[in-house]
């Protein structure tokens, strides 16, 4: 599903995100998303 998503989809995605979160939440919603996939990872790194 994910795998057919090309540039225009991406920007589309991105630009609604910013009409709903606004720019100022859009950095910490990234980072926290980037915090789970690292905990994601190191989780099944570790089994």
């Amino acid at each position: 599903m994910l795998s057919n998503l090309g540039t225009p989809e991406i920007i589309i995605i991105a630009l609604i995100l910013i009409v709903l979160f606004g720019g100022r939440k859009i950095p910490e919603f990234i980072k926290g998303l980037g915090e789970a996939v690292k905990e994601f990872k190191k989780a099944t790194k570790d089994k």
